[in-house]
């Protein structure tokens, strides 16, 4: 499924299958039958499979894994970003008003009233509790992030993504600075190109991407020659730029989950510059694989760039340092280990509590969502759940 089909759903039909899409999950119950699978593991069931296929997943008998790549189980906007800021309104509360109020959700009312409803209805129902067998989130932070919004910590596995194949480690000396990523407000942007008005004797700038804020990078670079932007480059010579850069920049001002462009330079050898919140202060280890810098604060980016500059025996150090740290935490190998780990946690859980989850479905599903038959897709009137929770 993929979410441009949202464009062809009416308000009524997108609100339903965003909290619940029948045909999506007896598509899955089938699919799973037809194939004896044990595992599914989700990546993104929002707004258009809804979580109808986790209860589609554990009556087949498979464990539910679910990597939570933003945090729209407690967000309706998904980042924690609002107007500018990081916005914490809807964490932990069990109806997420302010989403809707706000159109947190691509700035549709509609969208971020389905969206609410979703997560109210599946919060009241139980469903982030005991429907998905093991949680992987990309950082500590992250982690630490939903067991605050109400996910049982023991649910909750912190597992990196990586970088394959591994791009090598670069031999840097460019002379620049480097920015990776989407051209817009929660990225930093702003504050980059703020910092370059204090940074330009220091040393370039080069961007890599493109965004919303594609006119104002135009406008800096017209302004300040000391900023190239290059735009969309393909992968390969984006790992050539950032490995031949003297450090690479991660300013964004909302939280993130994670920080893929650290651990690309990571893997180059390239230090990193990053904001001191959320996943980024996660990654970089302040001293040691880069330097932190005030969220949103413009002159404190432009001295760590300058201190990280002058120092030339600390900027050594990081280059070796930063490689070791991609080779222990952030190569396939060591991420495979690490999956296949949570698998079999999540595997062994389900065949556990099977009964117990199965006996949590009939309590919880309520009277509108109709079971199937085997090889029917006929809903059995008889064996149509019935609330007791109310």
């Amino acid at each position: 499924m993929h979410n441009d089909d949202v464009a062809g759903y009416g308000k009524l039909k997108l609100l339903a299958s965003t909290v619940w899409n029948r045909a999506a999950a007896r598509r899955l119950r089938e699919t799973i039958r037809a194939n004896g699978v044990e595992i599914v593991h989700f990546h993104n069931t929002f707004p258009l499979m809804s979580p109808a296929v986790y209860y589609a997943a554990h009556r087949e008998g498979a464990a539910v894994v679910q990597t939570l790549h933003n945090f729209r189980l407690l967000c309706p906007g998904a980042n924690f970003f609002r107007e500018g800021r990081v916005c914490e309104k809807c964490l932990g509360k069990s109806v997420p008003l302010a989403g809707a109020i706000h159109k947190c959700y691509r700035g549709s009312a509609a969208a971020s009233a389905a969206t609410v409803a979703m997560l109210t209805t599946h919060r009241a129902m139980g469903t982030w509790n005991n429907a998905v067998d093991a949680y992987i989130t990309p950082t500590h932070f992250a982690r630490e992030k939903f067991i605050a919004g109400g996910i049982p910590a023991d649910k909750i596995f912190a597992k990196p993504n990586f970088v394959e194949p591994d791009p090598g480690l670069r031999a840097g000396g460019g002379g620049y600075a480097i920015f990776v990523g989407r051209l817009s407000h929660e990225k930093g942007l702003d504050t980059l190109l703020a910092a370059w008005d204090h940074c330009r004797d220091v040393l370039p700038l080069k961007i890599v991407g493109d965004g919303p804020l594609a006119e104002q990078v135009k406008s800096a670079v017209a302004k300040n020659s000391a900023i190239e932007w290059l735009g969309r480059r393909a992968m390969n010579e984006v790992f050539d730029l950032i490995g031949a850069a003297e450090l690479l920049i991660f300013p964004s001002e909302c939280y993130e989950t994670f920080g893929r462009t650290a651990v690309e330079a990571f893997a180059c050898g390239t230090p990193v510059i990053a904001s001191g919140h959320g996943a980024p202060a996660d990654v970089v280890d302040d001293g040691r694989t880069g330097l932190l810098f005030k969220p949103s604060d413009s002159a404190d980016l432009a001295a760590k760039v300058r201190q990280l500059i002058a120092d030339r025996a600390l900027h050594a150090k990081m280059r070796g340092e930063v490689r070791r740290e991609y080779e222990a935490k952030y190569t396939g190998e060591r991420n495979y280990e690490l999956l296949m780990s949570i698998y079999q946690t999540a595997r062994a859980r389900r065949l556990s509590h099977a009964s117990a989850c199965d006996s949590h479905w009939h309590r919880a599903v309520p009277d509108v969502v109709p079971r199937y038959s085997e090889g029917s897709r006929t809903p059995i009137a008889s064996e149509i759940p019935r609330s007791t929770s109310g």
